[in-house]
């Protein structure tokens, strides 16, 4: 029986580099199920479709392939045979994944994908319901969080190591509080912590001071399943 690691949160939570870490460690597969929403985003901006028209979505989501590669341990996205891994992380695209994230017709579009995978093996899955919607039955579920400050000062840095000024401290943290109020008021799964949920609060933890938490709190979860 596969082991299913279910790690949830808001934006610039760290989930991401977390969740690569803990998988490495644990040759778990990785599955950034925030990297397939924006695969999605990437098609619809270039495609000019309006993410308000449901039927517009539907259409759309028919025409898409979403696929996971790995190259050299590193996660690509395929979108209809095209590696866009180098083109879901901007602002232009952070902002229509939120959008479509609720739009029903994307959601199940994703939803078989992501359920499949971790049916066939080990894997950890992050993103913003996996705990609640996606992995309900995941034997460990995490909530990593931090505070909106914290998280926007992340961003503010990882924008200035990729040489890219134009985005202010306040700017971000005001996009992240305005994501957070979308992701958590959405009327189809909205982000929320799991009933059975542990919560970690990265605001004041190194990375890989959460990495070794997240693997002891597995061990702990492994060890009394046995």
């Amino acid at each position: 029986m596969s082991f299913n690691i279910a790690v949830d949160g808001p934006a610039g939570a760290g989930k991401s580099t977390i969740a690569r870490k803990v998988a490495k460690k644990l040759k778990f597969i990785y599955v950034d199920t925030g990297a397939m929403y924006r695969a999605m985003a990437v098609y619809m901006l270039r495609s000019h479709v309006d993410c308000t028209d449901e039927a517009a979505l539907e259409e759309a989501c028919r025409k898409i392939s979403i696929e996971l590669a790995y190259e050299d341990g590193e996660q690509q996205v395929i979108l209809n045979g095209e590696n866009v891994t180098p083109y879901i992380r901007t602002e232009e695209v952070s902002q229509m994944t939120s959008r479509l994230s609720a739009r029903p017709a994307v959601r199940a579009a994703l939803l078989n994908l992501q359920r499949r995978l971790a049916e066939e093996q080990d894997v950890l899955m992050d993103g913003r319901d996996i705990g609640t919607q996606v992995l309900p039955d995941a034997q460990l579920k995490i909530y990593l969080t931090a505070s909106p400050a914290a998280r926007a000062k992340r961003r503010y840095l990882e924008y200035l190591e990729k040489g890219d000024n134009t985005h202010s401290l306040e700017e971000i943290e005001r996009t992240i509080a305005e994501r957070d109020e979308r992701d958590m008021n959405r009327e189809i799964a909205p982000l929320k912590q799991a009933d059975d949920a542990v919560l970690v609060d990265t605001s004041d933890m190194g990375i890989e001071e959460v990495t070794s938490h997240i693997i002891s709190l597995y061990e702990e979860k492994k060890a009394a399943a046995e």
